[in-house]
């Protein structure tokens, strides 16, 4: 515990300062469009979490304002902006949708994922079923879906990544390397391999489906990144790095080679500032969780 506790303040306490955008050969982002306010007009603030699936839909963790949004984008417009009404959220962080369009939030005061079903209502927690008994205790940090819904889990209380199925149910799980940072977030592509980012050290983990443990994907990125704090992998799988300090977002390929950098530091449309989560469909929309600038930002993924 002492550790996991060491380096959760060493995540807390780094500071750096923006890094200078570097030209992208694949993954360049164009700025669509922004999203600031709810439907009824009041501002977004401190948002954390943001979800797309393979509808319009989106859903929006509006995290300091303790609640989540829905929203929808077609042909180029952002519209909607409707609260879901969820007695049992009060600071989401991270979102995902299912296959089924469910929504899943990571409660950031309860440590708990909340399921609610496509209309937004309550239908329980994510608590695993047949953990092995000496493995019970887990703290998630983040989480994600697959494809067929099943459910992956950063747990940073046992240093591992916790595999369940759509209904809960404990698969397995795929211990942290020996030598790491701090993980901040996974992702999982359409094979079933799982990607970690090392946030500390600036590198991406990547365990193939099936794999017991995780080996080194990148290089070091620090000469590109700065505190990659989330990430999302496309249908390509084309894997995207939210550089949360350094405002950005970096593009890596599926060898974990850097192919570019994308955006910069700044308050206007289509700049960042702290971003946060991050999510990808298959149009190619791209959405970002720009915390700092209490707002959302759409892009388009240039290939």
């Amino acid at each position: 515990m002492t550790k996991v506790l060491i380096k959760i303040f060493v995540v807390i306490s780094a500071l750096a300062l923006p890094l200078s955008s570097f030209g992208a050969e694949a993954g360049k982002l164009r700025y669509a469009a922004t999203i600031y306010f709810d439907s009824k007009g009041v501002g977004l603030r401190l948002p954390e979490g943001v979800a797309c699936g393979e509808g319009p839909s989106f859903v929006v963790a509006d995290t300091g304002n303790g609640r989540l949004l829905r929203y929808s984008f077609q042909d180029g417009v952002p519209k909607g902006g409707d609260e879901l009404k969820i007695d049992q959220i009060s600071y989401p962080l991270r979102l995902q949708l299912s296959s089924k369009g469910e929504i899943f939030a990571l409660d950031g005061k309860q440590r708990r994922i909340v399921r609610l079903n496509p209309e937004g209502a309550f239908m329980g927690y994510i608590d695993p079923v047949g953990m092995p008994p000496a493995a019970a205790s887990f703290v998630p940090r983040s989480f994600k879906l697959d494809s067929t819904d099943n459910i992956y889990i950063l747990d940073i209380f046992s240093e591992r990544v916790l595999v369940l199925d759509p209904t809960g149910k404990y698969v397995r799980q795929v211990d942290f390397p020996e030598k790491y940072g701090f993980f901040s977030d996974l992702a999982v592509d359409s094979k079933g391999t799982i990607f970690l980012v090392d946030s500390v050290d600036a590198v991406v983990y990547a365990a193939p489906k099936d794999a017991k443990g995780f080996s080194l994907l990148s290089q070091k990125l620090d000469e590109y990144v700065n505190f990659p704090s989330s990430i999302t992998v496309d249908g390509r799988g084309t894997i995207y790095l939210a550089d949360q300090n350094g405002s950005g977002v970096v593009v890596l390929g599926t060898d974990g080679s850097f192919l570019g950098r994308s955006l910069v530091f700044g308050w206007k449309d289509g700049l960042l500032r702290y971003p946060s989560q991050l999510c990808t469909n298959e149009k190619g929309e791209f959405f970002v969780a720009d915390r700092q600038n209490n707002r959302v930002q759409i892009f388009t993924v240039i290939k």
